[in-house]
């Protein structure tokens, strides 16, 4: 007979059938009861096992690594408020389809509810924002049960990566002993687990061509169409493909600031980039009549834009790999499961789409020339800007990256001023964010899970309520050494705020709704080990970029702003775009 210790082999069976699967990283926080948990990923070869001691941001980084690597990640804590810690990131993964596996460790069963130490309700936690849920119960050693938890396994991958994208969570009660030579049973039955292997996976079957045939149709009779792409991590085939399918039927592309079509090889000559600014005119409005709208992604991060789809008409399509309904107007006319690329395949070898009228060629030529116009206006606007000034370090920012690069945006002003101001750009940035929730905390751990497993130079664009908010994770950037670039919007506290009708009313606005804290940042970051730099001049934003992306660990390039004149600037070019399309009106 072979003593075994039934909690050890449980969770090693479980974190083997994971690894065969294609899960390669597990987060780990520390703690007692997850003793088998921990020691069953660290003892598999086929994991790297990443220590992370706050379990907030250990959740928001591993899902920075899911964002990148595409595979699920494992976290493991311990138990009782531990597993609370991780709800803000599930909460994130659950509305982005982010794949993480949630192994929370557990009392027994006959603890809960009657005063233990670290004992809480754990079943079905997070059962609000998980896509699969599995008590793994207490461990045994019969084959029955053995083939149990290697088959939960298998459903934790293909849910959480495949079959419905998302967080998983599963959770484990253990009893003591839980070190590996306290042996609790002695197992007479010799048990070959066969792993299942990735090929075995339910794949998602693909939407049949009939199924959007309807679609089509409607596609072919619009005079005056609009694609809308939102945020979300494209397939590489995409960028081209929605390009061609605007040169097809005409319809212009409304491309979001986090959709990646502004950047790299996405023939942007029909990607409009300042469809805000226009929006914000009455006298574009005016002329500004679709009659389909045609949603790829994600919600779009543009108030202007979706105000406007509140007041329109024309009938909109959402189309996207789960037929999720993006849709905060609630005036969608139907939404298509199917990845956007395979829709673009679908759309473009129809006969039903006929070559461009001269209407359609006119109505792309009037859109796009708005932009052009607006876009020569945004850079003459902030041409005689003074620096700092919030709006005009988008395109500064931009300017001063390499050609590969990833940008993590911080929630608030810093991806709303992206998507005002960011240009259309050849160079190959793909841009990363935090909208499932739009929750500001866990901001820089997720950038540095990007940062890590993307190989890739990361940035980070943050403001300081952000930044502050996670401060814990750059522990985190010491232990691993990870170069990230964090630029540190310091307005000090709650700029966003001067945007919202409330900022009028300055007895409470000052007191509760900005917050000022003149923290000096520079200690902090001195004592995690990052290179920390103030930046008071334009020309030395390029010399410490370029020195931060060379570094060998984080990097906090601080730029002290003001909001009020900030929003001023926003407002001036938001102003004179109106004006100027006013007046290009008036001299036809």
């Amino acid at each position: 007979m072979k003593k075994v210790n039934k909690n050890i082999l449980w969770a090693t069976i479980f974190f083997e059938q994971l690894a065969r699967l294609g899960v390669k990283h597990v987060c780990i926080s520390p703690g007692s009861r997850s003793t088998p948990l921990t020691l069953a990923a660290v003892y598999n070869k086929k994991l790297t096992c990443l220590k992370i001691i706050d379990e907030r941001s250990s959740a928001f980084f591993a899902a920075g690594i899911a964002r990148t690597t595409g595979a699920p990640v494992a976290l493991i804590c311990t138990s009782g408020t531990a597993t609370a810690e991780y709800y803000p990131a599930i909460i994130e993964a659950y509305q982005h389809r982010i794949p993480l596996i949630v192994c929370t460790a557990d009392r027994p069963p006959e603890l809960v509810n009657r005063g233990a130490n670290q004992t809480i309700n754990q079943k079905n936690l997070y059962a609000n924002h998980i896509r699969f849920f599995a008590d793994a119960g207490l461990p045994e050693t019969s084959p029955k049960k053995l083939e149990k938890i290697k088959n939960i396994a298998v459903r934790s991958v293909e849910i959480s990566s495949i079959t419905n994208k998302g967080p998983v969570h599963i959770n484990f009660p253990f009893e003591k002993p839980f070190e590996p030579e306290t042996f609790t049973d002695a197992n007479p039955t010799t048990f070959d687990i066969k792993y299942s292997s990735k090929k075995e996976l339910t794949v998602k079957e693909k939407m049949l061509s009939k199924e959007i045939d309807p679609l089509i149709k409607v596609i072919a009779r619009a005079k005056n169409g609009l694609i809308i792409v939102g945020p979300d991590q494209y397939d590489s085939k995409f960028p081209g493909l929605i390009n061609a399918v605007a040169v097809k039927t005409g319809f212009p592309i409304f491309a979001d600031g986090a959709s990646q079509l502004r950047f790299g090889k996405s023939y942007k000559n029909k990607v409009v980039a300042n469809y805000d600014a226009l929006l914000r005119s009455e006298y574009f409005i005016n002329d500004f009549k679709p009659d389909l709208i045609l949603h790829f992604g994600r919600t779009i991060t543009s108030k202007g834009l979706e105000q406007f789809l509140e007041k329109t008409s024309a009938p909109k399509y959402l189309i996207n790999e789960f037929g999720d309904w993006f849709d905060p107007t609630g005036k969608a006319e139907n939404a298509f499961a199917i990845k956007p690329f395979m829709f673009c395949q679908k759309l473009l070898t129809s006969k039903k789409i006929i070559p461009l009228s001269d209407e359609k060629k006119e109505w792309q030529r009037f859109v796009t020339s708005a932009d052009e116009l607006t876009e020569r206006i945004k850079h003459e606007t902030f041409a005689s800007t003074i620096f700092p000034n919030e709006p005009i370090l988008i395109n500064l920012l931009l300017a001063s990256l390499p050609g590969k690069v990833n940008i993590m945006l911080s929630n608030s002003l810093p991806v709303r001023d992206f998507d005002f101001f960011a240009s259309n750009l050849s160079k190959e940035i793909t841009v990363f964010h935090n909208r499932g929730a739009s929750g500001i905390d866990g901001i820089v751990s997720t950038a540095l899970g990007i940062a890590y497993s993307s190989g890739k130079p990361t940035v980070l664009l943050t403001g300081d309520l952000a930044f502050y908010y996670d401060l814990t994770s750059l522990l985190t950037a010491k232990q691993y050494s990870i170069p990230l670039i964090i630029v540190l919007v310091n307005n000090d506290g709650g700029g966003i705020f001067q945007f919202l009708p409330i900022s009028k009313y300055k007895d409470v606005f000052e007191q509760f709704f900005t917050m000022p804290h003149s923290l000096s940042f520079k200690p902090f970051v001195k004592e995690f080990g990052g290179n920390y730099s103030l930046i008071k001049k334009q020309n030395d934003f390029e010399k410490q970029m370029n020195k931060s992306l060379s570094a060998k660990n984080f990097s906090v390039l601080e730029i002290k702003t003001d909001a009020v004149s900030s929003l001023q600037l926003r407002k001036e070019y938001w102003e004179e775009v109106s004006q100027s399309y006013k007046n290009k009106k008036a001299a036809k």
